[in-house]
């Protein structure tokens, strides 16, 4: 939280001459590849999360080569190296919480190959993830992945934080679709993990290990993704119900009938409203609750079941029923959709963004839990997203000029955090642990998964230089 900015600036740098290492760097890497302007240095302090730290250096490789020189000087010299995508990240994941060198990917960035026989692409880490999607549907192919941030996020930092979105309900998140890395571990070794065979039990799944891993544990140079043939024909609903009770009740008869839709997701009262004075849409007064759903597959099979789905929907009296039909019209009405974060900011609050994670039979407690921490703490609490796999973003809106704001919002933090892992679900479902997270990590992992986290970090950082600071210290 904002307090945070400023707590980082109280833990000590190391005390190292970094003009020395900036010469050698250069004389190893080049000299366009080393940063120690701190004006620029200080464009790579942070991510979207509130907390920042300057880096003593910025290194931009070019190659593969570049990363394993740098880590292997690093580790030699035990500096701090923070490993840094596109910086969309929601958590702090990125910022060098103790200075030292920040390695940014991002001149790594090419498609190297779409191989449509393999149904597989090799791409290194800065290519964005819209990029990518684009580059394959050209072809016929498909990759589902797709995080709200696809048009500005890298598929490095997707991999680093095991990235999801609305699709992967059906689909599956960006892990069941790495099928190998090259990865630059702390020492400089360059490990390629994994294969482009869609199947493989060659010894441990290695590769797997550092899809999530939050770059604590290696640097991601290069990835081979698994492709799918892309649907041909997409349907979506937008439905707009009274209140969560009716559409948490036409979620699960959604399942109950036999439906896996493509995506599934929901949104509440204040986020409707505020994507109503955004948009100046009519249609979404008096609408408390809406879902979208949307199918895909062969045209004949997805019209037949629009029909089923739309019988079962209107048995729970929506206030209305959208329908897209095509890819264009689906566009069209996952526009709104993706205004509500937008409408969200438009309130002039500052918005924590929890990606908290719970059983889909608690998806209804989760909304009253919600109403009841807005009551308790006076605060504006926003919910919507993966309604499909329980991942909703819970977003504390809050003033922080106004008294007491700070207090009350760690309050209604940890009252939400200890709730949902009471019920079994989990902290984080997208964005990682990250510095955001950190306080609950003890809570939400047992000491002995704790121990085995540790255990691996060791193992392979046994300095501790990569991604110091976060959860595993």
């Amino acid at each position: 939280m904002p307090g945070l900015c400023w707590s980082l600036s109280m833990i000590p740098r190391m005390k190292t001459d970094w003009s020395l290492h900036a010469r050698r760097l250069r004389r190893l890497l080049g000299v366009r590849q080393v940063i120690a302007d701190p004006a620029r240095c200080k464009t790579y302090a942070g991510d979207k999360w509130f907390a920042a730290r300057e880096p003593d250096l910025v290194v931009l490789p070019r190659h593969t080569a570049d990363v394993s020189r740098l880590m292997r000087y690093a580790s030699r010299n035990r500096l701090d190296v923070t490993p840094r995508g596109a910086g969309h990240g929601y958590v702090g994941g990125c910022v060098p919480v103790r200075g030292g060198i920040v390695v940014s990917l991002e001149r790594l960035n090419r498609i190297r190959e779409v191989h449509a026989g393999d149904f597989v692409a090799v791409v290194q880490p800065a290519v964005l993830t819209k990029s990518l999607q684009d580059a394959v549907e050209k072809a016929g192919l498909y990759y589902p992945p797709d995080p709200a941030s696809r048009a500005d996020c890298s598929l490095g930092g997707n991999i680093a934080t095991n990235a999801g979105g609305p699709r992967c309900l059906k689909y599956g998140v960006t892990r069941d679709y790495v099928l190998g890395l090259e990865v630059v571990l702390p020492d400089g070794a360059v490990c390629r993990l994994g294969s482009r065979c869609h199947k493989n039990k060659t010894g441990f799944d290695l590769h797997r290990l550092f899809v999530g891993s939050e770059g604590m544990l290696g640097i991601v140079t290069e990835a081979t993704l698994k492709l799918l043939p892309l649907p041909p024909f997409r349907v979506c609903l937008g439905v707009g119900f009274a209140n969560a009770h009716a559409a948490t009740r036409a979620l699960t008869a959604i399942f109950s009938a036999g439906f896996l839709p493509c995506a599934l997701e929901i949104a509440d009262q204040f986020t409707l409203a505020a994507a109503r004075k955004r948009t100046g849409s009519r249609q979404l007064e008096g609408c408390n609750a809406m879902l979208f759903v949307e199918l895909d597959g062969q045209e004949a099979s997805v019209r037949g079941e629009l029909r089923k789905l739309e019988r079962i929907l209107r048995g729970y009296k929506p206030r209305f029923v959208n329908r897209a039909v095509g890819a264009a019209q689906v566009e069209q009405l996952w526009g709104l959709r993706r205004e509500f974060s937008y409408s969200l900011r438009d309130t002039g609050l500052t918005k924590l963004n929890e990606d908290v994670v719970v059983p889909r039979s608690r998806l209804e407690d989760l909304f009253k839990l919600a109403a009841r921490l807005q009551r308790r703490h006076r605060l504006p609490v926003a919910c919507f997203g993966h309604a499909g796999d329980g991942n909703i973003h819970v977003n504390v809106m809050v003033d922080y000029d106004a008294r007491g704001a700070k207090r009350r919002s760690e309050k209604c933090l940890d009252e939400l955090f200890k709730q949902v892992i009471r019920w079994g679900g989990v902290v984080t479902g997208e964005h990682g642990i990250g510095l955001a997270k950190k306080p609950w990590w003890k809570l939400a992992a047992p000491k002995e998964v704790r121990a085995l986290h540790q255990t691996i970090k060791t193992a392979l950082d046994p300095s501790g230089i990569l991604n110091p600071g976060k959860f595993l210290g």
